[in-house]
């Protein structure tokens, strides 16, 4: 059995869903109860109190780890989450990193988080970490936008990264937990090209097959809305790297291609298989 964390989430749901698919058996974990394919089981669990993850973890042998942006804040301790997995006899676990804890490593999260890679590769499981950029999903955020005033408002319009879909995040997660290959692995995780805000917008707009406009938001204007969903200092830590990416934040890496033997898909593809939300 593989357990699932964040189950309900833009990676963890296809992830699910791949794993069922692949035959095998699932244990979906989420905060609420939520709907999950068939044939998968469903625990609600919350990571930050992990003796509460002790149902899911019954009778795993893998364990796809994903924490939410503000865990680390909340005062929980991600560490304890391996050690209740170990306890429970999994044996593998796929850790989701982020991109930031080698590009920009001393902010206090990804600091945390570069900590809880440690503690998994010293934990004497088998373990493979990623470690994703930007996600084309947040684009998700102007979906309302786009319904009521046919129009996308961000900041630094003109500034681009290669953001990746979170289905190929899934794909590559499902391939560390089911192979033995990918032991060990470190996979940094993008699209296959940089792509601006502005860009993303027209790539909405040729989904829906009509006009999307685009407006710039200052950075105070974009701070106070995304504070509205996120700790301050993550929305500043965002909008750094979508102000001031770094080379390494703008080079396509080869992981996905390595891991999956195709290359990530664009954008477009992502707009495309989603366009309902912008409807």
């Amino acid at each position: 059995m593989i357990t699932v964390t964040g189950a309900t989430g833009n990676i963890g749901r296809p992830l699910t869903q791949a794993l069922a698919e692949a035959g095998q058996q699932v244990t979906a974990v989420s905060r609420h109860t939520a709907a999950v394919p068939n044939g998968v089981r469903h625990v609600v669990a919350d990571l930050a109190e992990p003796d509460s993850l002790k149902p899911a973890l019954a009778g795993a042998k893998a364990l796809f780890l994903l924490l939410s942006g503000d865990l680390h804040a909340t005062g929980a301790s991600p560490a304890d989450i391996i050690a209740e997995a170990a306890g429970s006899g999994v044996r593998r676990v796929v850790l989701l990193s982020t991109l930031g804890v080698v590009t920009r490593p001393f902010g206090p999260t990804r600091i945390a988080m570069r900590a809880l890679e440690d503690t998994l590769r010293e934990s004497g499981l088998e373990w493979a970490i990623l470690r994703p950029g930007g996600f084309a999903s947040n684009a998700l955020w102007w979906a309302e936008s786009v319904r009521t005033h046919q129009g996308v408002a961000a900041p630094f319009g003109d500034v681009g990264v290669p953001i990746i879909d979170p289905a190929d995040i899934a794909a590559v997660a499902a391939a560390c937990l089911l192979e033995d290959r990918h032991t060990g692995g470190v996979y940094e995780l993008t699209g296959p090209e940089v792509i601006t805000p502005r860009q993303q917008a027209e790539a909405i707009a040729a989904a829906l097959g009509s006009p999307v406009r685009f407006h710039e938001l200052t950075r105070d204007e974009a701070k106070a809305a995304m504070t509205q969903s996120m700790p301050a200092e993550l929305a500043d830590d965002t909008l750094d790297i979508l102000s001031s990416p770094t080379p390494a934040e703008q080079r396509a890496s080869p992981d996905v291609q390595q891991v999956l033997g195709r290359a990530p898909r664009p954008f477009a593809d992502w707009a495309a298989r989603n366009v309902a939300a912008f409807r």
